[in-house]
């Protein structure tokens, strides 16, 4: 579902925030990337969300080859894929449901598909009833929440996260992640970029770490899903 071969993104600047990076992740793989500021971990979210292109190598996603993707190709390869972040990026001056239904309404997803697609993705992270709420009256968990439901609206096959829980306390980190891991029993590729090395213990899942933009280690825990 991800592959990528060989991989390395050098910046104008001359900085090679990546070097010849290979990893496979599977339709229904859940893992994390970690590693020190500024080892590369952002850098690989990029690269898949098509931010930015790699310098050498190929990044593969759904089985669409990223890195030779044409430019009027990219808004169509994006709605295959939800991005959540760790500052959530909510639109404050929009309701909870106007946040949630953008990517449907960006896609021209008819109004009522889109009224059942919202609540449904509402109901999945617990947000059902909220819709007509400002992000201003919900708590920072809650905000997160909603960010996960814009990401997940869209049905995406592959959903990636930028240190999702760097605001919240270890009950709303092992509550967030609870909700990652229900995705990929449907199906969903989840990727996500952390450095809390206590929350990706207690998740039992595949980790690549990352040590200035080389794979150093591909984890795997015995006994892992």
């Amino acid at each position: 579902m991800i592959r990528f071969d060989n991989v390395s993104k050098r910046y104008p600047s001359g900085q090679e925030a990546l070097h010849e990076l290979s990893f496979e992740l599977a339709q229904g793989e859940m893992a994390f990337v970690t590693g020190h500021s500024g080892a590369g971990k952002s850098t690989l979210l990029r690269l898949i969300a098509l931010l930015d292109r790699p310098s050498r190598g190929r990044v593969h996603v759904d089985g669409q080859d990223l890195a030779h993707a044409r430019r009027r190709a990219v808004p169509h390869l994006r709605r295959r894929l939800g991005m959540v972040f760790q500052d959530h990026r909510l639109l404050m001056d929009r309701t909870v449901y106007d946040n949630v239904a953008l990517p449907l309404l960006i896609a021209g997803v008819a109004r009522d598909e889109i009224g059942k697609r919202v609540r449904a993705s509402l109901d999945k992270v617990g947000l059902l009833g909220r819709e007509g709420d400002a992000p201003v009256a919900l708590s920072t968990g809650e905000q997160q929440r909603v960010g996960i439901a814009r990401a997940i609206v869209t049905k995406p096959p592959v959903l990636i996260a930028d240190e999702p829980t760097g605001n919240l306390d270890p009950q709303l980190s092992a509550e967030i992640m609870a909700l990652f891991g229900a995705f990929c029993q449907v199906g969903t590729t989840v990727l996500i970029a952390s450095h809390d090395l206590a929350l990706i213990k207690r998740m039992n899942q595949r980790v690549l770490v990352l040590d200035h933009g080389r794979l150093i280690d591909d984890y795997r825990p015995r006994g892992a899903p």
